[in-house]
């Protein structure tokens, strides 16, 4: 029995002791796999200069070649090569191309060394479909700019969950103006600051106080998009996590009882708890069809509701979302937010 017991504790010894030596052999890619993923830090990929590439293709919605002209103009007056992906002209229903063709292009410009920054034509619906299928390693090693807003909220969340590089919410190319110098400062500002963003500017944001707000300081990596796309991707691998992290949340032609829902799915998910700040841009409501069915809370009420019993500072009316007045802001970007009975500033 003695032996017995001795051969059995040899056994254990053994597999241990192979157990540790299989796991000195893992790649480092392996090792890192199993570490815990909050502690990889945010990559922010090199700023465009002058004779830099930036590419366009359409991953969502299908856009035509006459619509991006303007863009393309106003890009390259930056001093920034234009490069036209493959699927600007064609049409899929409402996508521009097939699954396939989308594909295809978003993986071979992530996987053109030129190419340092991407520009999602215009949004739509359709990243959803496509973003299991992209191969977002090399861009890992070689980051680069992916831009864009609404249904490409789900590409930004992806890019910070799992690629772990920053990005930029902004404009698209269906939003240039036609005639620059006819547009509105407004517009003309909005578009400028997606330059000043692929440029390395820092984001520096100063808007007027709202009744509604919360006050406060917070820093931390700025994260957010479209409310109800980040409700969409809830338990996928591209799920947002905001532990430590600024949200910012904006959404359009939505009912307020659908974003009250919207909103008990943040809080019922964990995602408001632990924030370190919120902030609320656009967001624009749709009317109930019957009036005597309307939802009796405003958007307001609907938010301060669910972060009532938490301690960050809450921003409304910032200058992002479906609206004339939407900046570039950076993704992955650790900022800070106060906000003040005379003010927000928002810095990067």
């Amino acid at each position: 029995m003695e032996w017995d017991f001795n051969c059995k504790n040899m056994e254990r010894k053994d597999f241990i002791w192979q157990g540790l030596l299989a796991t000195a052999a893992l790649p480092l890619k392996a090792l890192g796999d199993l570490a815990d993923e909050d502690s990889m830090g945010t990559h922010i990929p090199p700023y465009l200069k002058p004779g830099d590439t930036i590419a366009v293709t359409a991953p969502a919605g299908f856009i035509t070649p006459e619509e991006i002209q303007p863009a393309l103009s106003q890009m390259q007056s930056w001093g920034l090569t234009v490069k036209v992906g493959s699927t600007i002209g064609k049409r899929d229903g409402t996508f521009g191309g097939t699954d396939l063709e989308r594909v295809s292009d978003f993986q071979q410009l992530i996987n053109d060394r030129e190419v340092k920054a991407i520009m999602c034509a215009r949004g739509g619906y359709g990243m959803v479909r496509i973003i299991d299928q992209l191969d977002f390693s090399g861009l890992r090693h070689h980051p680069k700019w992916l831009i864009g807003f609404s249904d490409v909220t789900v590409l930004h969340a992806h890019l910070n969950r799992v690629v772990k590089i920053a990005s930029i919410h902004s404009k698209m190319c269906n939003s240039f103006p036609d005639n620059w110098l006819f547009a509105e400062p407004m517009v003309q500002d909005t578009i400028l600051s997606i330059r000043d963003a692929l440029f390395g500017k820092p984001m520096s944001f100063s808007i007027p106080p709202h009744e509604s707000n919360r006050l406060g300081k917070a820093r931390g990596e700025l994260i957010g998009g479209n409310c109800k796309t980040i409700e969409s991707i809830a338990g996928s691998a591209s799920d947002i996590k905001t532990k430590g992290k600024i949200l910012f949340l904006e959404d359009t032609g939505e009912y307020l009882y659908s974003i009250d829902r919207m909103f008990w799915s943040l809080k019922r998910s964990g995602k408001l708890e632990n924030l370190a700040g919120l902030v609320i841009g656009g967001f624009k409501i749709k009317p109930s069809e019957d009036p005597a069915e309307e939802f009796n809370r405003s958007l307001y009420q609907i938010v301060l509701e669910k972060v009532g019993d938490c301690g960050f500072p809450v921003c409304f009316d910032f200058p992002v979302g479906h609206q004339r007045n939407n900046y570039a802001l950076k993704c992955g970007i650790k900022v800070q937010m106060v906000v003040k009975e005379d003010g927000v500033t928002l810095v990067e």
